[in-house]
């Protein structure tokens, strides 16, 4: 982060160059989180456009989405609900399945989480290609739920995640965006 208090949540991002693999330039979070200035910035930046509507639940996507989905949340006055790992949520629950860039992955939702009607906003730290949000989409549209909003902190626009969302007719809220990642 800069010396200088700033209200741009960018500024409280970490580039990390060559992670996970060379040429990757890895936008960090953590950073935002551990600030508090910033971290408020982007939970209030985050939640902005939603106040005064109805939302009944907020869904995190993990794991990041667990940090911010539960603060906007708590400031929105709503439930949250994870969308989680297959594997990890202890009761009965519905599975998506989405594609990685190696191979494949498996998120689920807890099948009573959410009921018919309900409307819902989705959170999640960054925006790439739009795989885990959409497997996000999926359960949430099976358990009945509609969705509001996708927010975000981070957009990878090149990465085609914002278009892929949009094209399923979902609305993005992103924060900043990073070209050329």
């Amino acid at each position: 982060m800069k010396d200088h208090v700033s209200s741009r949540v960018e500024d409280y991002i970490r580039t990390i160059p060559d992670f996970p693999h060379e040429g990757i330039m890895f936008r960090d979070v953590t950073t935002l989180f551990a600030d508090p200035r910033g971290f408020r910035i982007a939970v209030d930046q985050l939640l902005a456009p939603y106040a005064g509507q109805r939302i009944d639940h907020v869904v995190g996507l993990e794991a990041r989405g667990f940090i911010l989905g539960g603060a906007v949340a708590h400031q929105l006055s709503c439930g949250f609900v994870p969308v989680r790992k297959k594997g990890k949520l202890p009761g009965a629950t519905l599975s998506e399945d989405y594609a990685l860039e190696y191979g494949e992955a498996t998120v689920e939702i807890h099948d009573d989480a959410i009921q018919p009607g309900q409307s819902v906003l989705i959170v999640d730290d960054l925006l790439a290609t739009g795989g885990t949000a959409e497997a996000g989409i999926k359960l949430i549209e099976r358990l009945g739920g509609k969705i509001i909003s996708c927010a975000f902190v981070v957009d990878l626009p090149d990465l085609g995640g914002r278009k892929r969302l949009s094209d399923l007719g979902h609305h993005v809220h992103a924060l900043c965006a990073y070209d050329g990642d």
